[in-house]
């Protein structure tokens, strides 16, 4: 427990901040599965839609410091291959 009046207060700024951190990392996991989603359905149009909101939540988070950079930029890289390929399966 934490005695003195910096430390107190750091308690509080950190749990407030982990709750702010914690909600980023939601909105990216539920703005994947819609991702996920469109790509099931096999809709091209809505995959790309969808992608662009995740990417956009990606590189928000990694702004703020949530998430390292390189991480919101590896998760990125992983889904545009997705999508690539249901784009190329779809040319074929």
């Amino acid at each position: 427990m934490a005695h003195s009046l910096s430390a107190k207060k750091r308690v509080r700024q950190n749990a407030k901040k982990r709750t702010i951190n914690r909600a980023r990392k939601r909105q990216i996991k539920t703005q994947t599965k819609y991702f996920e989603a469109a790509l099931a359905s096999g809709n091209v149009e809505a995959a790309s839609e969808q992608f662009r909101l995740v990417a956009h939540k990606l590189d928000q988070t990694a702004a703020k410091s949530t998430m390292h950079k390189k991480t919101a930029a590896r998760k990125k890289s992983r889904l545009a291959k997705k999508l690539n390929a249901l784009k190329a399966q779809k040319v074929s």
